[in-house]
């Protein structure tokens, strides 16, 4: 996992501690390094923000001529990556749910999203980990386009012995999310959760109409679910989704298989959201919370 992000910062920490640093050489390997990233799906801003801290960290510095150099410069860029994650602020869903229930409230959570991230199956990942930790959960199938969604929802709630809520196709997605909430308030659920269709992020119309769906039910929380393989489209779907609809938090889809790596430091740094979940597998289980320190000591090691 991250092997491609993690060669290139290996890369610079290398060059730097076998060379003599004058500002033609630092050009040189530092282009190598911004290269390295894009292919590693760095943003192009982020790749140039690190490139640069890199670059003023080494020109005219007084830097050992010994492999401490490249310690130097990777302390520099773990600095630089933990503060461009840290900087999201931090989104801790089950405590936010502890908290709602305390006071006798229904704590909503809607999901967006284009088709093919692996969404629904995160919504279902999702309520089983809730289900998990003793909440009680129903899920909307807002999602009234897509052939079979309806029916992967409801298998997927059969499966976890969790209702779902649906209508025919072509319903109005937010009266199915209204639905979902008003069921919950009437049987006490802990938590509901709203699957919606996918769209894609150029899509005016369709945008508007996740809009709609937040004014109607207005979640607590909106999280984007992306697909970690997607590389740079991930990242443009973050940053168009944030700035058109806005999100809270994020969920990265098919981390295990992801040997790039540069899209969770990406999407966090177009968005300033958090991501709070990876998804590593196809069961239910198959759902790890993000962890910061981890991802950077993966990258780094």
């Amino acid at each position: 996992m991250f092997d491609r992000l993690r060669s290139a910062i290996s890369s610079v920490t290398t060059a730097v501690s076998h060379r003599t640093l004058d500002v033609g050489d630092v050009d040189e390997f530092l282009l190598e390094f911004e290269m390295g990233l894009l292919e590693s799906d760095v943003a192009q801003e982020v790749a140039e923000d690190l490139t640069k801290k890199v670059k003023d960290a080494v020109v005219g510095q007084k830097i050992p001529r010994s492999n401490d150099a490249g310690d130097y410069v990777k302390g520099i860029l773990k600095d630089s990556i933990k503060q461009a994650m840290s900087e999201a602020p931090q989104v801790d869903i089950i405590q936010m749910i502890k908290e709602r229930k305390s006071a006798g409230g229904i704590f909503t959570i809607v999901f967006l999203g284009i088709n093919g991230t692996g969404k629904t199956t995160t919504i279902a990942k999702v309520a089983k980990l809730l289900k998990d930790k003793g909440f009680s959960v129903v899920i909307a199938c807002a999602d009234t386009y897509r052939a079979g969604a309806i029916e992967q929802l409801t298998e997927h709630a059969n499966r976890l012995s969790i209702k779902a809520i649906t209508q025919r196709y072509g319903a109005d997605p937010a009266a199915v999310a209204r639905d979902a909430v008003l069921y919950a308030q009437s049987h006490r659920i802990d938590v509901v959760l709203i699957d919606t269709a996918g769209r894609m992020q150029t899509s005016k119309n369709l945008m508007e109409e996740m809009g709609k769906i937040v004014r109607v039910v207005k979640p607590d929380i909106k999280i984007f679910v992306g697909d970690a393989l997607a590389g740079n489209d991930a990242v443009s779907q973050a940053k168009e989704f944030s700035q058109y609809t806005g999100f809270d938090a994020a969920i990265l889809t098919k981390a295990d298989a992801d040997a790039k790596g540069g899209s969770a430091l990406s999407i966090v740094h177009v968005s300033h959201k958090p991501i709070i979940f990876l998804g590593v597998g196809q069961d239910y289980d198959s759902l790890v919370p993000f962890d910061v320190d981890r991802f950077i000591s993966t990258i780094f090691q």
